[in-house]
């Protein structure tokens, strides 16, 4: 029988009276964490050495902390706004602080993008995993608690509940416990935000042996506001767009790089001949590859871990609509706007049902049901983002050549294999060509790299903003030669040396002239004309920033580039003092309390923020 508590203490003392003072958590990743059963346990097992907690999770959500005094001043007016009332995870601070007493231990397999560089107690303790392998890492630890946010519906016959956001190892978990492979108390935490999915997210009650369930322990869901698509993102969307194939599948991942991918398909599909007129600008050296590119006729269906609200817009645009299963979408979980969930809400059964939530085994692989879904998942087009490639076609997306863990494998690696696996499916990896680390510009593609997420020999199909490099069942030779296309030309020089130095290349062998001017000066030049003739934006979804904010982002993403570097800024200083009388700016400078300064610190603040308003051209 169902337990239901109202008060979190309650269901916390009838948990540890089930399984005792050894508590290992099987905790969903990103918003289905029940917070205030979390943060119970947690608080129990400090003021109590006796009682010994395991957490087993992956990306815990917390609002970004301001690195700097500008973005402190950006942040905290904005804070509620974007980010509104989700509580904090009671073991985040101190683990961050390295006070977590020997007794609260906390194991994830997936992190909140580059949070935890820096923090030895969170990178030793992370486990490095594909997401479908989790699963029975989690039985095998002897996971005795399930705790999860869920949905809660009165209807006639009772209370209903859903796995809504998190289908993605809870019901295979649950199944596991219904087959004996597992033994575990399921406490479960309602909350009247989360959006009631259907099928497979559908729970039956007696499943769930505690449920909090109380207006005092409601809270708003985790916001994740949508970044700006920067001009490279813009162009890595425009060509991955090019590989899309109509009546196919598509996987595609969460962030900028996502809402390029989908606003890039929406062109497509509604502009055709403006789409082709940007990518045979922008692709000057293999402007006819790839080139069936034309409206979707038959749509497509998507079968990705991760909702993303990308997805919804595909559907409102028309550009998925094969049905599979009766679901234009399945996923496995969700961590998105404020917007996507009260969206989602707004939803009759009818239309939630076509974004069938499930389990990361159904996505990402095919060894169940195999044959239905080799049926289903045709010219298939799984998109990821990737951090660095080396010339032979090795990728790097989850941590660095020291061993740090930027975030984690995820689904990648799934995906990737499942791309080989398939007849006519592609794996499409994305990534900038340079960064800025520390004040200085460097190649994102490597001649080689001590660590590698994704092996050469799975190398598929490559994009940054210059281009598309296929790569599959090439030679070596062929290969470099596709990466050095798509390479930024201030790196080519070098990267080709050390490829002929490695016997790679002919000593003779050069770089296409076509391939030459991969500068961001050319890729900014087509993307802001696209935006400036309305088909391109920097938040084609729209955005939870306000005008000034989002005039501010690129600025202050400009100072956080060159901290490190004392040239650059002195140089943004200069300009800040030409620029001083721009009446422009100062609704931007108000923002940030710098339009009337007050002391040395501030004025010099006001002249840096004011050079990269000039220097992105916001003001």
């Amino acid at each position: 029988m169902t337990q239901q508590f109202a008060a979190t203490e309650s269901l916390v003392d009838a948990l540890l009276e089930r399984v005792g003072k050894r508590v290992v958590m099987a905790l969903p990743l990103g918003v289905g964490k029940p917070c205030h059963i979390v943060n119970a346990l947690v608080e129990r097992a400090m003021a109590d050495p006796s009682l010994d907690l395991e957490i087993f999770t992956a990306l815990t959500l917390e609002a970004p902390r301001p690195g700097s005094e500008l973005e402190r001043r950006f942040m905290e007016p904005a804070r509620k706004r974007l980010f509104g009332d989700y509580p904090e995870l009671a073991y985040t601070r101190p683990r961050r602080e390295g006070r977590l007493p020997q007794n609260i231990r906390i194991k994830e397999f997936f992190f909140l993008a580059g949070k935890w560089l820096g923090k030895p107690g969170a990178q030793a303790s992370h486990i490095s995993a594909n997401y479908t392998h989790v699963l029975q890492y989690m039985i095998d630890t002897g996971a005795n608690v399930l705790a999860q946010l869920v949905a809660r519906r009165q209807e006639p016959g009772g209370v209903r509940y859903s796995l809504s956001s998190n289908t993605d190892l809870s019901i295979d978990l649950l199944q596991a416990r219904r087959d004996g492979r597992a033994s575990f108390v399921v406490a479960a935490q309602a909350n009247s935000e989360m959006p009631f999915m259907g099928g497979d997210a559908l729970v039956d009650r007696d499943e769930l042996d505690l449920v909090l369930d109380s207006p005092e322990t409601d809270f708003e869901l985790f916001s994740a506001p949508r970044r700006p698509i920067t001009n490279s993102d813009q162009a890595i969307g425009l060509h991955a767009a090019r590989l899309v194939r109509d009546g196919g599948t598509l996987q595609v991942g969460i962030g900028s790089i996502g809402d390029a991918v989908s606003a890039a398909l929406i062109l497509r599909h509604e502009h055709n001949d403006a789409f082709r007129q940007l990518i045979n600008t922008l692709s000057t050296g293999d402007a006819g590859r790839f080139s069936d590119c034309g409206p979707f006729e038959q749509g497509l269906y998507a079968s990705s871990e991760m909702f993303v609200h990308g997805l919804l817009e595909l559907v409102d645009h028309g550009v998925i609509r094969r049905s599979v299963d009766g679901a234009l979408v399945h996923a496995g979980f969700f961590v998105e706007s404020r917007e996507f969930y009260r969206r989602l809400n707004a939803m009759d059964d009818e239309q939630r049902s076509r974004f069938h939530m499930t389990s990361v085994s159904f996505t990402n692989q095919l060894y169940i049901d195999e044959e239905a879904k080799r049926a289903a998942r045709v010219k298939a087009c799984f998109i990821n983002n990737a951090m660095k490639a080396t010339l032979l076609g090795a990728v790097i997306s989850d941590g660095l050549e020291n061993g740090a863990v930027v975030s984690g494998v995820g689904g990648q690696f799934n995906f990737v294999t499942q791309a080989f696996a398939l007849q006519d499916a592609r794996s499409v990896l994305t990534l900038a060509a340079t960064r800025r680390s520390r004040g200085r510009l460097e190649s994102n593609i490597v001649w080689n790299y001590p660590h590698e997420t994704i092996p050469r020999h799975l190398r598929d199909i490559i994009i940054t903003e210059y281009g598309i490099a296929d790569l599959r069942g090439k030679t070596d030779a062929e290969v470099i030669a596709a990466m050095l296309s798509v390479a930024d030309s201030r790196f080519q020089p070098g990267l080709l040396q050390q490829a002929r130095a490695a016997g790679k290349l002919p000593r003779d062998f050069e770089i296409p002239a076509a391939f030459t001017n991969n500068l961001p000066e050319r890729v900014d030049e087509v993307i802001n004309k696209g935006r400036k003739d309305g088909l391109l934006s920097v938040f084609p979804f729209g955005t939870e920033f306000t005008a000034v904010e989002q005039a501010l982002l690129p600025a202050l993403g400009l100072l956080s580039e060159v901290s490190h570097s004392r040239r650059a800024l002195a140089g943004l200083v200069m300009k800040g003092w030409a620029a001083r009388n721009n009446e422009a700016m100062r609704p931007l400078l108000q923002r940030l309390q710098l339009e009337q300064p007050r002391g040395l610190r501030e004025h010099v603040y006001r002249l840096l923020v004011a050079g990269a308003l000039e220097s992105t051209g916001a003001a």
